[in-house]
């Protein structure tokens, strides 16, 4: 059998051998033995996984693919070193998943052709478990996976970049072309790696730092001393020569300095 793509789910098949064997490689070998994988579709990337990884979860939302992969992964003709227990098929949806319960706490990395309508939630769900999350890699909508891995100065360096890079190192390994899926999106695909951070904890609250991101970004073209006004921040800090800047010209680590400072602010009314 084969699937047919689904437009309301974003579906776009990777059928390019090459390309799905360069983005399993994009997982390294970091003494971890679990992988998730996003929307395996009919399966181009899952086999390479399973040649790479001793645990491989497929996550798919798409009943159809599911059938298709029970058809083409038949868990008894799966060669693993171990058990059929270390290839799982899950049908759901993962913006709605317990990481915690569904790895049982273990460390996973998470891969996959993602769906273009939902990359940016799938992005901001990996940086809510990055405890368990020490890499995450995969392929995005082109100007997306820019934007996770862009660097200050940017038109494209936004709220994505910053929130994912304050717990990330992030990497934009290469540029996949349209013809290589069927059907062909209409745009470039680009494949992103995260590595976690050695320290995943701010040394700032991590509500406030969100909240000050994402505010400043949602007036980007005004400097801070404006679109920060909603935290009500004290005159003598809005003196700081911080406030004259935009958001794009803020580093994340100058985005943390920035909280630090709102958040010691003694005349802010909380």
């Amino acid at each position: 059998m084969t699937v047919r793509a689904k437009k309301h789910l974003g579906q776009h098949f990777l059928n390019d051998e090459n390309i799905a064997k360069k983005i399993a490689d994009t997982l390294t070998e970091n003494g971890y033995d679990n992988v998730l994988e996003i929307g395996p579709g009919m399966g181009v990337l899952t086999k390479y996984l399973l040649a790479k990884k001793p645990k491989v979860t497929v996550m798919e939302l798409d009943s159809e693919s599911v059938t298709y992969l029970h058809e083409t992964f038949p868990l008894e003709h799966i060669t693993l070193d171990t058990n059929a227990e270390n290839f799982r098929i899950l049908e759901g949806d993962f913006l709605k998943q317990n990481l915690e319960e569904l790895f049982q706490g273990n460390q996973v990395a998470i891969i996959g052709n993602y769906p273009y309508n939902i990359s940016s939630q799938i992005v901001f769900k990996a940086i809510e478990n990055r405890h368990l999350v020490p890499e995450f890699s995969g392929m995005f909508q082109k100007e997306v996976a820019q934007r996770v891995a862009e660097k200050k100065g940017s038109k494209t360096y936004g709220i994505l970049s910053v929130l994912t890079q304050a717990f990330y190192d992030a990497e934009y390994l290469f540029t996949v072309p349209p013809g290589v899926f069927n059907p062909p999106p209409k745009v470039d695909s680009g494949v992103i790696r995260l590595i976690r951070k050695e320290n995943q904890e701010l040394p700032v609250d991590e509500k406030l730092f969100f909240r000050v991101v994402k505010t400043a970004f949602n007036q980007r073209r005004k400097m801070l001393r404006s679109s920060l006004k909603s935290l009500q921040i004290s005159q003598e800090l809005r003196e700081d020569p911080v406030f004259t800047m935009r958001p794009e010209q803020l580093s994340v680590e100058e985005f943390i300095e920035l909280t630090a400072k709102i958040e010691n602010d003694g005349h802010r009314n909380h």
